[in-house]
């Protein structure tokens, strides 16, 4: 990827030729941009749904992070909130939510059940949903702190901003 130039005019320019440049990588540049737009599908199915409500409340506002709309179509959304319990009966719902979403998607699971199963350890209970699922960022806790959601949301934007998308990458 070469390095592109983008000429900055700055406000109080005269026309004497000066100008300040801000150079980058087109994959920076939209991974810069897309950390800042993630649109989140809530997969929601338990208990974990107060909190889940919570982080977009005000004192939390997970608008300031870019993900504040919640989308319910997967095909408009590009981050997977996977909340509270998956049963086995529901894992192949699950994965063809997952499937239906658009590249490139992200998976957060919420709480200690989508994490591991939580503390329902018996035969219905999903153990995780990383057996159906790749997941990309864990959030424990029963139900988790809604800081604790938003540090889950940073990572995520940490690696939405560094990660290299196929497309992006590819030589024309």
């Amino acid at each position: 990827m070469y390095a592109r130039t983008i000429p900055i005019v700055p406000a109080d320019h005269t026309k004497d030729g000066s100008f300040e440049f801000l150079t980058t990588r087109k994959d920076e540049l939209i991974g810069w941009a897309r950390k800042f737009s993630i649109f989140p599908y809530p997969f929601v199915t338990a208990c974990c749904a107060m909190e889940f409500m919570a982080v977009s409340a005000s004192p939390y506002d997970t608008d300031r992070f870019g993900a504040a709309l919640p989308r319910f179509s997967p095909r408009q959304a590009d981050l997977l909130m996977v909340v509270g319990t998956v049963t086995h009966k529901q894992a192949p719902i699950l994965l063809k939510v997952y499937e239906q979403m658009c590249e490139p998607k992200w998976v957060m699971a919420f709480g200690v059940c989508a994490t591991s199963g939580g503390f329902y350890q018996n035969y219905a209970a999903l153990p995780g949903i990383d057996r159906v699922i790749p997941v990309d960022v864990y959030i424990p806790g029963c139900p988790p702190r809604p800081e604790m959601v938003i540090d889950g949301i940073m990572q995520l934007q940490e690696k939405i901003a560094t990660s290299r998308h196929p497309i992006l990458t590819k030589d024309f």
